[in-house]
């Protein structure tokens, strides 16, 4: 009897052994994960680090408004196991690239659950809207298939959580131009950069059960260096003098930045770098600025400066510095991660406005 307890014991303790072996073996193989951009790419890093192998569709120095897939990210997202989206239609060819992928992955929306900017609060600040997808003029999508979706002025069903273009209409008071119901640049926010982070930590946390304690960790740690990143911007915004908080960008993508540390972003454009700015709306920003005193103007990475230039010709303002809207910098620029991004854009605010 002893005999045979202690063979059973041995082949209990073997059993779990090739277990714990086929968990390890499973972990050490990384996760396939596709970000649409270098935001999303850099935060499903910082939460997943060797446990993932993140492709990003828009890298640094990229803009995801104007962005053209290749038949190369339709590879990357057929095999990926998780596929990370901002939402919001702010991926205007998503939902193409995913059927030209054939993509059967996880896909999370990472602004699930926050509350965004209402197109309408922001319209006051141009005229013109946004193009949600390119016309290439022959029918055809990206891939060469038939589009369907050549109608403007897409809508959003859902405040916080779809992608969905089905619900179409015609915008007459927007010169024909594309724009979401909502603003989709939400993690401009830090607040809503944890929301941002939640959802990815549950998803790669869904896609690898093994390790989700590993994912929360580093969120944990993650959130308390935004969470002190977000004291740092209220605490430099609070020394500006509360006349110089009005800031002139090139298009309206710092409304969450704005709403949350108490200033005010003007811009010719809209919500989209494909909108664009009409004469009257130059004119009339020109004429605000004249009117309450702004001087200085801020170029943005991934925007062509020309227009800027003209209205600081008109206004006799000068270049506040260059901010970071929707895309990291390279390695050796001043915003290779998300934190880097949001503290840059801060600082450089700061520096002109106090000056």
């Amino acid at each position: 009897m002893t005999t045979r307890r202690t063979l059973l014991k041995s082949a209990t303790a073997v059993l779990a052994l090739l277990l714990a072996g086929r968990v390890a073996a499973q972990s050490t193989e990384p996760i396939p994960v596709v970000a649409t951009f270098s935001i999303l790419g850099d935060m499903v890093e910082r939460i997943g680090g060797k446990h993932v192998a993140v492709t990003t569709l828009v890298g640094p120095d990229g803009d995801t408004h104007v962005y053209k897939p290749t038949p190369a990210d339709a590879r990357a997202v057929s095999e990926a196991q998780v596929l990370i989206v901002n939402g919001l239609e702010f991926e205007g060819w998503l939902d193409r690239l995913i059927d030209a992928s054939d993509f059967d992955g996880l896909r999370v929306v990472a602004t699930e659950g926050i509350e965004p900017i209402a197109f309408e609060d922001v319209e006051d600040h141009h005229e013109g809207g946004d193009h949600a997808k390119r016309d290439h003029g022959d029918g055809k999508d990206d891939y060469g298939k038939d589009d369907p979706g050549q109608v403007h002025g897409k809508k959003h069903a859902e405040a916080n959580n779809r992608d969905d273009h089905a619900d179409e209409k015609q915008d007459d008071h927007h010169d024909g131009h594309d724009h979401g119901a909502f603003d989709p640049h939400a993690w401009q926010s830090l607040k809503n950069a944890v929301t941002y982070v939640d959802n990815i930590t549950a998803a790669l946390s869904k896609a690898e059960p093994a390790i989700a304690s590993t994912f929360y960790g580093n969120r944990a740690a993650y959130v308390a260096e935004i969470e002190a990143l977000d004291a740092d911007i209220r605490e430099i915004v609070a020394s500006l003098p509360t006349d110089r908080r009005t800031i002139v960008t090139s298009h309206d993508a710092f409304q969450y930045f704005g709403r949350d540390y108490g200033l005010t972003f003007l811009a010719p454009q809209g919500l989209s770098t494909e909108s664009e700015a009409s004469a009257l709306d130059v004119a009339r920003l020109i004429e605000q600025m004249r009117d309450e005193g702004i001087s200085a103007v801020f170029i943005e990475s991934i925007m062509d400066s020309r227009l800027l230039e003209q209205i600081a010709n008109e206004t006799g303002a000068t270049f506040g510095g260059t901010l970071y809207p929707g895309a990291l910098s390279g390695p050796g620029g001043p915003a290779p991660t998300y934190l880097d991004m949001m503290r840059h854009n801060a600082t450089t605010l700061a520096q002109s406005l106090s000056s």
